[in-house]
Formats: structure tokens, C-alpha cells, sequence
């Protein structure tokens, strides 16, 4: 599943294209890429055609494109939220390009600079969505996500913690949360309602990168030990940025349809038996839910409560 790096890679490619743009025309090919939509495919289409967009924002794995009000008389505030899923893309592509293969939606976009473009969202997996949904104040006055200078998020999105790179982000908190957190660091590194953006990859290269074990009880860290995690969460984020993400087969591209090559510089994930890049043991794969867990059991030693 795309993560943080991942996403906005995507966000970042679609921002100088989409900003300021007005939406032509809508179509939908696939209800399915609309099952976060409150309405039918005919009502997206409505909704959405004739307005303009006014950024491209992410928080975690979700993004939005804010929306002109329709009525400047009404305070409501909307904007079109897409989540990749597991295998979801959002293509830029010339106005009458040939449909992708698996495309579910279709904006054909004006924008005053660049001209006329199609975002395309494809989907093999048919997991990922599109949808139109209310913009709510953020809690804390803070813009909503990183691209977006409006204190504002879609009610959707609202539960979701913010992510490690966002300005707003308090670290301070986040200890806060881990000393009430009787189970195992992974686990709270994966919940999106603690912090968001980290998958099972960079979870994993994260807590290498640390030498913590993933089962290590969250309040058994200490305030050393989670400031040594977060800095090393924003390093393996930051470096996957760089390097456009990670891609393992052609469903994780950006924009343009280009893999990203953080998969080579990968310590733990994926790595099996293979020698740990700091002390030569091999790393080991144990199940985790309804995954797996990368580590080095000589580096990363499994503290318990004491």
C-alpha cells in the first residue's frame, strides 16, 4: 500500500497542474472508485464540473483538492478527497490521451497556465476512492495538511493524526500518547489515529534504523528512545521523498507514471535472511497481523516492561 512518501510524491506532482484550475468535465468509468462518495457517479460529476481548485493538499496517505465555494453566499466548503488504497494512481495526461489501463475517473482540467490536462485516477485493485466531502476547521488552527495553507481538512479525513513532516506535528505529544500504550511500537507506528503516513516499510526501516524491536511495548521507550524514533522516522521519510518513494512493481508511480527506487536502499523490509547492514547477522521475518515484520534480532533487543 502507498505510504507518506508515496502520496506526496503524488501530491507534489499533481499540485502545479491542478492549482488554479477550473474541471471541464468528469467522468466515471467505475462506481467502485467512488465508494467514500456520499452520492451516485451522476452527482460527482455535477458537483464537481464547473468548479475550480484551489490546491493540493495531503495529510498521511489521503489528499485533497480544496474546491471553490459554488455559492459564495454559502459557508459550506468542499473538497475532492482520494485515497490510493492499495494499487490506486492519479495520472496527469494530455486531453485525449487514450484511456489507461484499469482507469475508474477521469477530470479533464483548464488550467490559465499550463492549459488543458486530464487527471486520471486508475485502480487495479479497485480499493482506492474518490469523493466530495465537507471541509471541517482543524482542531489545533493549524493549516490541514502539507501543501495547504487553509485551517481546514475533509470530515473524512478528520480523525487521522497528523504525520511526522507536517510543521504542525507535536512531538511532545506523541510521547504523551506512548506512555498510555501498552502494545508493541510497531503496532502504535501503524495506527493512522497517532500518527500518520507509516506503513508496514517504513515502520520497519524506521525501527532498524532506531535498533528497537518492533515488539517492544510502547511505554517501555524512553523519552531518549522515542526522540531517537522520530528522528529516524523523518530520515527514512525524507530519504524516500528524495528518492520518489518505493516502488516494487509498476502500481506504485507518480504523476507521470515513473517508479521511485527507495526499494535499493532498504536496510530490513524485504530482506530476509539477508545480512544486516550494521552488524552482518541475517535479518529475520516474523508475521505481524496480516503481514510481516523485517528486523535484526542482535540490533534491535526486545525490551519489556519492568
Amino acid at each position: 500500500m502507498p505510504e507518506l512518501p508515496e502520496v506526496e510524491v503524488v501530491r507534489a506532482g499533481l499540485a502545479p497542474a491542478v492549482t488554479g484550475a477550473t474541471v471541464l468535465g468528469v467522468t466515471v468509468f467505475d462506481e467502485r472508485a467512488l465508494t467514500r462518495h456520499p452520492g451516485s457517479a451522476l452527482d460527482f460529476e455535477a458537483a464537481l464540473t464547473g468548479r475550480r481548485i484551489r490546491a493540493s493538499v495531503r495529510r498521511g496517505k489521503f489528499l485533497w483538492l480544496p474546491l471553490e465555494p459554488e455559492d459564495p453566499a454559502d459557508p459550506a466548503e468542499h473538497a475532492v478527497v482520494g485515497h490510493l488504497g492499495m494499487s490506486g494512481q492519479l495520472l496527469l495526461r494530455t486531453p485525449g490521451a487514450a484511456p489507461e489501463r484499469h482507469e475508474r475517473v477521469r477530470l479533464d482540467l483548464a488550467h490559465p497556465v499550463h492549459g488543458e490536462v486530464a487527471v486520471v485516477f486508475a485502480d487495479q485493485r479497485t480499493f482506492g476512492s474518490l469523493a466530495i466531502d465537507e471541509l471541517v476547521p482543524t482542531p489545533d488552527a493549524a493549516p490541514g495538511g502539507c501543501g495547504g495553507e487553509e485551517a481546514s481538512i475533509p470530515r473524512q479525513v478528520a480523525h487521522i493524526a497528523r504525520d511526522p513532516l507536517d510543521p504542525a506535528f507535536s512531538d511532545a505529544r506523541f510521547r504523551t500518547a506512548l506512555v498510555r500504550k501498552d502494545s508493541a511500537i510497531k503496532r502504535v507506528l501503524l495506527d493512522q489515529t497517532v500518527i500518520s503516513g507509516v506503513g508496514n516499510i517504513y515502520a520497519d526501516e524506521s525501527l532498524w534504523a532506531a535498533r528497537i524491536h518492533p515488539e517492544t511495548p510502547a511505554r517501555a521507550l524512553s523519552t531518549r528512545a522515542v526522540n531517537r524514533l522520530l528522528g529516524e522516522v523523518r530520515h527514512v521519510l525524507d530519504k524516500a521523498l528524495a528518492e520518489g518513494g518505493t516502488s516494487f512493481d509498476a502500481q506504485y508511480v507518480n504523476v507521470n507514471g515513473q517508479a521511485g527506487y527507495f526499494a535499493h536502499s532498504l536496510n530490513a523490509y524485504g530482506r530476509t535472511g539477508e545480512p544486516c547492514p550494521r552488524c552482518g547477522r541475517p535479518i529475520v521475518r516474523v508475521p505481524f497481523t496480516n503481514r510481516s515484520s523485517h528486523f535484526c534480532a542482535h540490533c534491535q533487543r526486545r525490551r519489556s516492561l519492568g
